[in-house]
């Protein structure tokens, strides 16, 4: 097999838009797996939520959560996080003072915790539906932690507008802002990426980029799909990302993960 190491990027990506993983793409990622490739879901979640994904893969392993920023290993024993690229919660003020000011919801986000100030029913749905229980404080100002992800979740409208507003104003300061979905805007540590977590991994394991597939469906997956050998987008993708693609696969809807794992890995 020519690819050593498979990236997935999980959400629009290896789950259908129902949040579900097919019966046919968790048989094909086994064949993969049971044919010595290593399979790594590269996530924006959190590692509590990634697991359960894994676990319905029947795999243990290396999970790449928060868009990059914790790397954590997973077996038998539990989760062990095995890097993070941290920053501190007064960093993230100017920001927070905004969201607090325009009512738009967010978390903060340690490796293994999420921390909210408020929540409604909408928001209960969103976290239920990505396997997501945060933790409800009084301010998150008052935390006293390294974090790895700051995200603010709103309608499209909305985000648009915070983006052109934090550009213009330069709110998020040396930290790195990302869209990783139309409805997220994630602040983070500016060398935590999705390409960087996996290439700290690809070293440790001793593969070469050119050994890698990495598959993606969103602008934070760019940094992963450039720094494997092959960057396969799925259909669904916005058309940034697909001109960023080295190929393109069939959609989240229509098994486009399993397509691409039969025709680059398991097709003779």
């Amino acid at each position: 097999m020519k690819y050593r190491l498979i990236a997935l990027d999980v959400d629009g990506t290896l789950l259908n838009d129902d949040h579900e993983l097919t019966e046919k793409t968790i048989a094909t990622i086994q064949e993969v797996h049971d044919q010595g490739c290593h399979i790594v879901l590269c996530t924006g979640r959190a590692p509590d939520s990634t697991l359960p994904l894994l676990q319905q893969l029947g795999l243990e392993g290396t999970m790449i959560t928060h868009n990059g920023a914790a790397t954590v290993y997973a077996d038998e024993r539990g989760l062990t996080l095995v890097n993070e690229f941290a920053f501190t919660v007064p960093e993230i003020e100017p920001m927070l003072s905004y969201v607090r000011r325009e009512s738009i919801h967010f978390d903060v986000c340690t490796s293994f915790n999420m921390y909210i100030e408020r929540i409604s029913d909408y928001e209960k749905q969103m976290y239920k539906k990505f396997l997501i229980t945060p933790k409800l404080v009084t301010s998150v100002s008052e935390l006293g932690l390294p974090i790895v992800k700051y995200t603010l979740f709103s309608q499209p409208d909305v985000l648009d507008r915070v983006q052109q507003d934090w550009e213009e104003q330069q709110l998020y300061g040396h930290l790195r802002m990302i869209r990783s979905g139309d409805l997220f805007i994630d602040v983070m540590n500016p060398i935590a990426n999705k390409g960087n977590a996996l290439k700290a991994l690809a070293s440790s394991l001793e593969i070469d980029p050119s050994e890698i597939m990495a598959i993606g469906n969103y602008f934070n997956d760019l940094e992963m799909m450039d720094f494997a050998g092959l960057g396969v987008a799925v259909a669904n993708s916005p058309a940034g990302v697909l001109q960023a693609a080295d190929v393109i696969t069939s959609s989240n809807n229509d098994e486009g993960v399993h397509e691409a794992l039969i025709k680059y890995c398991l097709s003779n």
